[in-house]
């Protein structure tokens, strides 16, 4: 490989929120594989990019560059056959104020809101705060692979919903949501008028061969006029402290609600924001990385599958896409498998965070070393129960 994923990074005293909330607890080395971002360096052509403008050595308020809006256009109809305007895109710090605000601003106090569970906590999180009624819509599993209920999809729509919040693909079940599939929610919200905020953060980290991300939003006009669509290169790239984030949003009017307070309630990205998520979308050594990080992820994610199926009490979930592991650890019996396991050394997210008590989700976004470790530590805990 060209580029090298295996040498560990020291991350621990850096300000980084997965590697130092554990540090020195209760005087041994807890291994963090929570939070999502990766535990590796990002291409060097946005490290090149970050580095001339630390050259440059000022740091003022920043402006979307032309370029990047034209690099996100070509990238998504190169990569997805999705043709959208320049003037569609709306740039943001972030997806999660992107989820935020499309709660706040394209719903009323009277509205509900749909989630599909489990599901990333801050879907839950934006209609909680806003705050807004909602419904959560459970998945169900079909093959090994998670996807909506469908007569419960309509029901919930049929009796008045306003928003549907989508996650494709799905975290934390790690599914790519097929064409097929997506048209069939998309049916549903023009027979019912709902309209959906799509989070496609993961669109790029797609593990398996073969299988093309389908944005909702590019499955016609209709569907494309009612959608907000949330994208970034933070995950694939492994860039969320620079933030840079953006929503594609074709209707006009639709536009212009989610954006009405946006620089009040949310500042645009900064400096770093723009020059690494140009680097990463322009400059085709990036691409190159990519394809390297997504068959080290593989192969992560072969050793995890395996260990998991020699380990009692634990069921895996294959994952089709994102660098997250959904573990079914209900035949546990713990009320919170997530800190039994912390005791034995290993920080996992728990399950109840995404609407699934008994569950984990474990990042194999790191080096093999330290995954195989982090299995070492599960076969320990379920030999101790």
């Amino acid at each position: 490989m060209r580029f090298d994923f295996d040498t560990p990074v020291e991350r621990s005293g850096t300000w980084s929120t997965r590697w130092d909330r554990y540090a020195g607890r209760a005087g041994r080395e807890i291994l963090p594989l929570w939070v999502a971002d990766m535990d590796f360096r990002a291409p060097p052509a946005i490290l090149d990019a970050f580095a001339a403008r630390v050259e440059h050595g000022v740091f003022g308020y920043s402006t979307l560059p032309d370029a990047l809006r034209e690099a996100i256009v070509q990238r998504l109809e190169r990569l997805y056959g999705w043709r959208i305007e320049p003037g569609w895109i709306v740039m943001l710090p972030g997806v999660v104020p992107g989820l935020h605000l499309a709660v706040r601003m394209l719903t009323s106090p009277h509205h509900r809101v749909l989630l599909p569970t489990p599901v990333y906590n801050h879907f839950k999180r934006a209609a909680e705060l806003a705050p807004r009624k909602f419904e959560e819509i459970p998945l169900a599993q079909s093959g090994g692979h998670w996807v909506l209920d469908r007569d419960r999809l309509e029901d919930a729509m049929r009796h008045g919903a306003r928003l549907l919040l989508l996650c494709n693909p799905q975290n934390p079940g790690g599914s790519i949501y097929t064409r097929a599939e997506l048209e069939r929610i998309a049916g549903l919200a023009e027979r019912y008028d709902v309209l959906v905020c799509s989070d496609e953060i993961h669109a790029d980290i797609l593990l398996e061969a073969g299988r093309r991300h389908v944005p909702i939003a590019g499955l016609g006009r209709e569907m494309g006029r009612r959608t907000v669509t949330l994208m970034s290169p933070n995950k694939t790239f492994n860039i969320p402290g620079a933030g840079c984030a953006y929503a594609v949003i074709e209707d006009a009017q639709l536009r212009a609600l989610f954006s009405a307070e946006l620089h009040a309630l949310v500042p645009e990205p900064g400096v770093f924001g723009y020059a690494g998520a140009l680097a990463a979308y322009a400059d085709p050594t990036s691409e190159v990385w990519l394809a390297e990080l997504l068959a080290y992820l593989r192969a992560n994610r072969a050793l995890l599958e395996q260990a998991m199926a020699s380990i009692p009490g634990l069921r895996h979930w294959h994952v089709e896409a994102t660098c997250l592991a959904w573990i079914d650890a209900g035949e546990w019996g713990l009320q919170d498998p997530s800190a039994y396991l912390l005791k034995h050394g290993l920080a996992l997210s728990p399950g109840a965070q995404f609407g699934a008590p008994g569950f984990v989700r474990l990042n194999f976004g790191t080096q093999r070393a330290r995954l195989g470790e982090a299995l070492a530590r599960i076969r320990a805990a379920a030999a101790a129960l």
